[in-house]
């Protein structure tokens, strides 16, 4: 177990490549910090989705949340550009295996994997509720950015033009909101610029 934990001590130091692609300092979000916003932002959907009367495990959520970028700390944070280059499969390939790889000593039922392999194909709600928080919390992220004072960060707002997270539509609905009170807050900010 120490091992993987110090192995995961890495996603703390770890740049989001695509702030250092536009350049921002370094420090700007490390994969940890991202991670921890996906999972805040997918426990307050979570929330708010049974307080809606849907029914959605939690502790799923979370974990999903904590684990799906593990795989970062052997293959680092790839951008979509990258993906461009390398395509769509070869990085889920080493990204799987790379997981694999991090959890191989602490994954002894196959709890982690399982968690992953949901998370990668979208299989269960909790999956596609953590997608949604991973897209928000990118968002959410540019939006505070933005108002740092950040320019050239428009081509990150492409993923909000046509959002499908295969949600039901109680739920689609939740997520919709949110992601609306995101662009509205951007556009108050570049009007009062």
């Amino acid at each position: 177990m120490l091992s993987t934990l110090i192995e995961l001590q890495r996603l703390k130091r770890l740049d989001r490549t695509g702030w250092t692609l536009r350049g921002l300092p370094n420090g700007t979000e490390s994969v940890a910090a991202h991670s921890f916003g996906v999972s805040a932002t997918a426990m307050l959907l979570a929330d708010r989705f049974i307080a809606q009367g849907i029914e959605v495990n939690v502790e799923k959520v979370l974990r999903i949340a904590l684990v799906h970028d593990w795989a970062e700390t052997r293959v680092g944070d790839m951008p979509r550009t990258g993906t461009l280059y390398f395509g769509s499969e070869a990085r889920k390939q080493a990204e799987t295996a790379a997981f694999a790889d991090v959890v191989s000593g602490v994954d002894l039922e196959g709890s982690y994997a399982s968690l992953y392999d949901d998370y990668e194909h979208r299989k269960s709600l909790e999956a596609r509720l953590v997608k949604a928080a991973d897209v928000l919390d990118l968002l959410i992220q540019v939006l505070a950015l933005e108002r740092a004072g950040a320019r050239g960060l428009d081509e990150f707002w492409e993923v909000a033009e046509k959002p499908d997270f295969n949600l039901e539509q109680t739920a689609e609905q939740i997520v919709h909101e949110l992601l609306q009170s995101i662009l509205k807050a951007r556009r108050e900010l570049h009007t009062n610029v």
